[in-house]
């Protein structure tokens, strides 16, 4: 099984952290950088080969990660000269990716069972799947339903919560979903989406209720560092399971 780190970005919403370091480098828990512990699940999931793609700051994750070996895994490389989207990257590597594979984000902490993912997308038939999370908005004020005339109140809900789901940045995807795309074009997740709803095609949804962590913003780091030591064995149970006996 394959996957396809995407690590190219500039993190500039992580900044002062993300300042010498590129994001995925950051540490957590001045225990493993987000990276390795991807790297670490992956391999436990059953995956055996990594392409990362890098940019900014790109030869200081070469430097850290180097071939894989000390991961027990084959890792190449993908260089972005130019910020090509989140799908975008991949069109250059197509001819060298198996049919079914996984794109990810490399700053996404989560106990997601990577390769059971993949293999319910290998099992059905959408274009991509994504792996999904749900979130909801709270209102903090009462709301109120007014007729069209903008003169009667016709309803009213209490601080109401608005349910909805989020990509996890987590991607399951078939390679022919992406043929007809020029490689080296700029491609978005949202463009993706569009594209495929527009054509008929249906992009499936796994819903998960684990642990996710979308580590975007300082404060959102500041929480991936406080639940450290609580979450550490759910997110590499096979290594601190190991560590125990």
């Amino acid at each position: 099984m394959h996957a396809v780190i995407l690590a190219g970005g500039k993190g500039t919403r992580l900044r002062p952290y993300t300042t010498c370091v590129p994001k995925p480098l950051v540490p957590i828990g001045d225990t493993y950088s987000i990276l390795e512990i991807v790297l670490y699940q992956l391999r436990s999931r059953g995956f055996t080969s990594i392409t990362l793609a890098i940019g900014h700051m790109g030869h200081l994750i070469r430097a850290f990660v180097g071939d894989g070996s000390r991961y027990d895994l084959r890792v190449d490389y993908t260089d972005e000269l130019m910020p090509l989207g989140t799908i975008g990257p991949v069109l250059n590597l197509l001819d060298r990716l198996p049919e079914h594979f996984l794109i990810m984000n490399g700053d996404v902490l989560t106990n997601l069972d990577y390769g059971a993912f993949l293999t319910r997308h290998v099992r059905g038939s959408a274009p991509v799947t994504v792996a999904t999370y749900r979130r909801e908005i709270r209102s903090e004020f009462g709301v109120l339903d007014v007729d069209d005339a903008g003169q009667s109140i016709v309803a009213f809900r209490e601080k109401p919560s608005v349910p909805f789901h989020v990509s996890m940045g987590v991607y399951a995807m078939t390679r022919e979903t992406l043929r007809r795309y020029t490689p080296g074009q700029v491609l978005g997740f949202d463009t993706l989406m569009l594209d495929l709803l527009a054509s008929g095609e249906r992009p499936g949804s796994d819903l998960f209720g684990g642990y996710w962590l979308d580590i975007g913003r300082p404060e959102d780091y500041d929480t991936a560092n406080e639940q450290w030591n609580d979450m550490a064995p759910v997110l590499l149970p096979h290594m601190y399971q190991s560590a125990a006996d």
